[in-house]
């Protein structure tokens, strides 16, 4: 069946016709309608529109349909209200004639500008230095550099590897511990065809490292996260492994409390189940020496998995497993016979890279790079938008603002709005950390979320914002379009009535 009406709603004492067809959502009909309305010209910038009340009797819509309808439009960027002076059309939305009215989609087809997380600015890579330790690497090769590479990796680089993480990352491993890949995700993949699951999760994270796991027949139940990082008290038994991001958790930004670092180890030691640690981040901390990996206090029962997507660029397909004795044979035979993920010549210039110290410059480059990018965005949203904190310790390339509950999703279309892509925290959420049931209860909503009677942790609305990856001229204008898409301050809440004074 298909609802279809016309009506009319007196707007400055003109009559508009506001077409709504088609079958399902009407505050959805409603929202196209007022902005085709805008798009031609019968809605012009700065006309007031009237209150969702009226507008809600002329359409026999519900009052509650349009209040909503209008809140989208001016997240969007459509309208604009202001306190006393009602919703109007924005002054930035330009009307088009309909004989020019563009033939392209409400939204630009490609962002103009990027804050999506995971890669740094590809400009900033070291290609001079790059180069010289290419030439050096090659003219130094031996022979059989250049034959079938073995699955284990180039023993130049895990020597190089062994001495960099045990120095700036305290990892305890001799180069034999350690088997290259092409990065933390095939390291995942090898991982779990060989340990097998269950598997637990941190609550947020990235979802294609679930789906990976999950390709692998490896279910993953998630472990809440706070501002303490993954409440570790969660695991069970039953799990075979865990999944953390101890240095700087990924995506909220709080690195695993000391005591759940060590309560984390004696799960592992006492069950025999084993802690696969993504150095995310690891290298990247601004307002203090970064802590060092978990890997340290437990060698047999850590796995650190890294690669240099973040310090150098995703394009290398570099990463590492430094692992327990037990698993090196075994993740060595899921690879294969030969390798066949990562360049062999590759994996020389990145030793070279690493022994001559153009590798510590490049990071120390980037850290200052990515923690003035970060001090641009906490003076931005501090000039711009107050209300707006960003959450988590000074660390990564990447930030979580904090938004009033219920507006994450109007922020991201907002943002689209503005031709700028960012993702919102909820993207990054466990499918399996269900919203706290009021029928269910607290004690019960802990339990599903991490297996222990806890105090649930609420879930979060936010805004993933990628800093390190536009390019340097680009961000100042990618950080204006970021905040005009935050939603406004929260009206205060009507004080309660006072009783009458006693006479």
């Amino acid at each position: 069946m298909t609802d279809s009406w016309v009506n009319s709603a007196e707007i400055l004492g003109s009559d508009l016709p506001l077409e709504l067809s088609g079958t399902g959502n009407r505050r959805a009909l409603l929202m196209a309608a007022l902005r085709e309305a805008v798009r031609s010209g019968r809605l012009a910038p700065g006309t007031r529109l009237p209150p969702y009340r009226s507008l809600a009797a002329d359409l026999g819509l519900a009052r509650n349909t349009v209040a909503d309808a209008y809140a989208e439009l001016v997240a969007e960027g459509w309208l604009a209200a202001r306190q006393g002076s009602g919703t109007r059309v924005a002054e930035r939305a330009v009307p088009v004639t309909p004989a020019h009215r563009p033939r392209t989609p409400e939204r630009p087809a490609r962002p103009v500008h990027d804050l999506v997380q995971g890669q740094p600015d590809p400009s900033v890579f070291p290609r001079t230095a790059w180069l010289a330790s290419a030439r050096r690497a090659l003219a130094a090769a031996p022979d059989d550099a250049f034959g079938p590479g073995g699955p284990h990796g180039r023993a130049e680089l895990r020597r190089a590897l062994a001495g960099y993480l045990a120095r700036v990352r305290g990892v305890r491993a001799a180069p034999e511990r350690i088997v290259l890949c092409s990065g933390a995700a095939h390291g995942l993949r090898l991982l779990a065809e060989v340990v097998g699951g269950p598997w637990a999760a941190e609550e947020y994270g990235l979802p294609f490292h679930r789906e990976i796991l999950a390709s692998h027949g490896v279910g993953t139940r998630p472990l809440g996260v706070d501002a303490d990082g993954a409440r570790v008290d969660g695991l069970t038994r039953h799990d075979r492994a865990v999944l953390l991001t101890p240095a700087h958790q990924f995506p909220t930004g709080g690195p695993l409390h000391p005591a759940r670092r060590a309560a984390v180890v004696d799960w592992a030691r006492s069950t025999g189940g084993l802690v696969v640690e993504d150095d995310y981040d690891g290298e990247f901390r601004y307002d203090r020496q970064p802590v060092g990996a978990v890997q340290g206090l437990d060698p047999e029962h850590v796995v650190l998995v890294g690669s240099v997507s973040k310090s150098l660029s995703p394009a290398l397909r570099i990463g590492w497993m430094v692992l327990p004795q037990r698993l090196v044979a075994p993740v060595v035979a899921a690879k294969g016979e030969r390798e066949q993920f990562s360049s062999a010549t590759e994996q020389l210039t990145l030793a070279d890279f690493v022994e001559s110290g153009a590798y510590d410059r490049q990071v120390r480059r980037m850290r200052q790079r990515h923690r003035r990018r970060r001090d641009q965005l906490v003076a931005a949203l501090h000039a711009r938008a107050p209300h707006v904190r960003v959450t988590g310790i000074a660390a990564g390339l990447h930030a979580v603002l904090e938004l009033p509950p219920g507006t994450e999703r109007s922020a991201v279309r907002a943002a689209a709005w503005q031709g700028l892509a960012v993702e919102g925290l909820g993207d990054y959420r466990h499918p399996g950390a269900e919203r706290p049931s009021r029928s269910t209860g607290t004690a019960a909503a802990s339990l599903r979320t991490t297996g222990t009677a806890t105090s649930p942790v609420p879930h979060r609305d936010g805004l993933v914002v990628g800093y390190a990856t536009p390019a340097e001229s680009a961000y100042p204008e990618a950080l204006e379009a970021l905040c005009r898409s935050l939603p406004p301050v929260s009206p205060p809440a009507p004080a309660p009535p006072q009783p009458p004074a006693a006479p």
